[in-house]
């Protein structure tokens, strides 16, 4: 059955390809206000697919367009990031296929003191950082980068919604050990998993949503980012007329050496 889903996500996704450019590390048709609804992949309900096939990053691009940079690259079946030295860098990539109500599962592990995330319902803004257009699924060395002591009640914790909400409870191994993360979007409930918990839930479009991102550093009052919070808040994850769509799966490139493994998707539309 699984080989049988995996064979009809394929062809659409070479479909979409081929009537889109999606996929295969080139630049999509997003605008700078998201992706558009016929663009959105639609299966039945429980198909699961894999978006790494653990060789190479066939679907897979740079975010904003191009091809996924030098520094990601694969080991032992697991995509890494390789650290610059430097701290956050451009190299951040996404699925070049958008998703609207999904379960996305993967497997990660840092080096020692090492930071990243994952996005979803990512839109491309041209010279806008991934950061500022979707929510934020912390990847961090609670033990040895400061970024967990900063923040909030630890909401900058591995697993938690990044500067919003805490993952509780607080269940990642150690730096170079394999966690399992989860996110389940539904019709604009999110759930944060890790280690088989759920340690984070949240409801999108909501005003608690909005409350979260106005006490966050994404806030109307932030001048580094004009229009994060109206990305945040009315335009997440919808089109010009007010349509849920989705969006992108994205991984950060913040500096740090990160792997991540067996990542697949189980659409709920």
């Amino acid at each position: 059955m699984i080989m049988k889903i995996k064979i009809v996500f394929a062809a659409l996704l070479v479909g979409a390809m081929l009537t889109s450019c999606w996929g295969n590390n080139k630049k999509t048709n997003v605008d700078a206000e998201g992706v558009a609804a016929e663009e959105v992949v639609v299966a039945d309900a429980a198909n699961t697919v894999s978006i790494f096939n653990g060789e190479n990053f066939d679907g897979w691009r740079l975010y904003g367009g191009g091809d996924v940079p030098a520094r990601w690259s694969v080991e032992d079946g697991a995509m890494k990031i390789s650290g610059n030295g430097i701290g956050e860098g451009d190299a951040n990539i996404v699925f070049a296929t958008p998703f609207k109500n999904f379960k996305f599962t993967f497997e990660w592990k840092v080096a020692r003191g090492s930071n990243s995330g994952v996005f979803f319902y990512a839109r491309e803004i041209p010279g806008g950082p991934i950061y500022i257009t979707a929510p934020e699924y912390q990847i961090l060395d609670n033990e040895n980068h400061p970024d967990a002591k900063l923040g909030v009640d630890g909401n900058r914790t591995s697993a938690s919604l990044y500067d919003m909400l805490p993952a509780k409870p607080q269940n990642a191994k150690p730096f170079g050990e394999w966690n399992t993360g989860g996110i389940m979007v539904f019709k604009g409930t999110v759930i944060h998993y890790q280690n088989d918990e759920p340690v984070v839930e949240y409801h999108l479009w909501t005003p608690e949503w909005t409350a979260l991102i106005e006490n966050s550093k994404f806030s109307s009052t932030n001048p580094n980012w004009p229009n994060s919070f109206e990305l945040l808040t009315s335009k997440l994850g919808r089109d010009d007329e007010g349509n849920v769509v989705g969006g992108l799966i994205g991984l950060q490139d913040h500096g740090d050496d990160v792997w991540f493994r067996n990542l697949r998707v189980e659409i709920l539309d």
